[in-house]
């Protein structure tokens, strides 16, 4: 969803103190899942990690010592975002043919109108081949407002109306409006699944190619701290001409996980191109 640009670490590192000192106005902060201090260790997990490409396997020793399930929990997502991830066309044939199985398609930015941009379209197609190779599966449509000129417009709307309009029985579409950060796709497709579809055990992703590696890191990690039972099987990725998420960027949207919001967005509006999202500049005005 966002566009990459140059990324100065020392600058984002520098910020990041700032918000460690100075409560952000911008975002109404999230309760954090573990307590402060443990919440400090992760901030510097994830950031030496995204800087570095190495574990910093002090602040993980302190981060257990302090508290062992905080420990647990991020040494198993550190294990998964250091797994190699293989990026598919198409969805394997050995995944469970009934409900259990859920098809999560993550959103792209809209057009200021609300219409869905080439890349959205595309990635809609992966879902329609993946939808009639598994006709019982549930599909998540997971995307917020994004069209500058048409605040009704949502990512997840568009694309569960163009999923019907090709014959997919609108029973199985689950649509998550609200998000506009993969990590909150994660966390609202957890919500609403554990609302609606508590049968669901396995997930495939479904983007572009450059965004799988995160979806399945941020999917996997959000299940990790919910202690869900829910694990990503699988991808499908439509190969895009250009498109790159950085280490940084998933260290922000890691530490969106954790429950550090504004220290996430401050990552995120340093290191990428976010200003022209509606209800990102909307919400800088509260």
């Amino acid at each position: 969803m966002f566009r990459n640009v140059r990324h100065d670490l020392r600058r984002v590192l520098a910020l990041l103190l700032l918000c460690a000192a100075v409560a952000a106005p911008r975002f109404s902060p999230a309760e954090a899942r573990e307590p402060s201090g443990a919440q400090q260790l992760i901030e510097r997990l994830v950031i030496s990690y995204a800087a570095y490409g190495e574990r910093d396997s002090q602040a993980l020793a302190e981060l257990a010592a302090l508290d062992p399930g905080a420990g647990e929990r991020w040494l198993r997502i550190m294990d998964l975002w250091e797994a190699p991830v293989t990026v598919s066309e198409a969805l394997p044939d050995d995944l469970p043919r009934d409900d259990s199985l859920c098809l999560v398609a993550l959103g792209f930015q809209l057009n200021p109108d609300g219409t869905m941009r080439e890349e959205l379209v595309e990635r809609l197609r992966v879902l329609l081949a993946a939808a009639r190779q598994y006709p019982n599966a549930v599909i998540v449509c997971t995307g917020g407002g994004t069209a500058a000129g048409d605040p009704t417009a949502t990512e997840a709307g568009r694309m569960a109306e163009w999923l019907r309009g090709q014959g997919v029985d609108p029973a199985r579409i689950l649509v998550e409006d609200r998000s506009v950060t993969t990590a909150q796709n994660a966390i609202f497709t957890f919500d609403l699944l554990a609302a609606h579809c508590p049968q669901v055990s396995r997930l495939a992703i479904i983007s572009s190619d450059y965004h799988i590696a995160t979806g399945t890191l941020l999917f996997g990690a959000e299940a990790i701290l919910r202690e869900s039972a829910v694990t990503v099987a699988a991808n499908a990725a439509w190969h895009a001409p250009s498109g790159t998420l950085s280490a940084m960027f998933q260290a922000g949207a890691l530490i969106e996980l954790s429950g550090d919001v504004e220290t996430a967005f401050a990552i995120y509006y340093e290191t990428y191109d976010i200003h022209e999202l509606p209800p990102l500049h909307g919400a800088e005005q509260d």
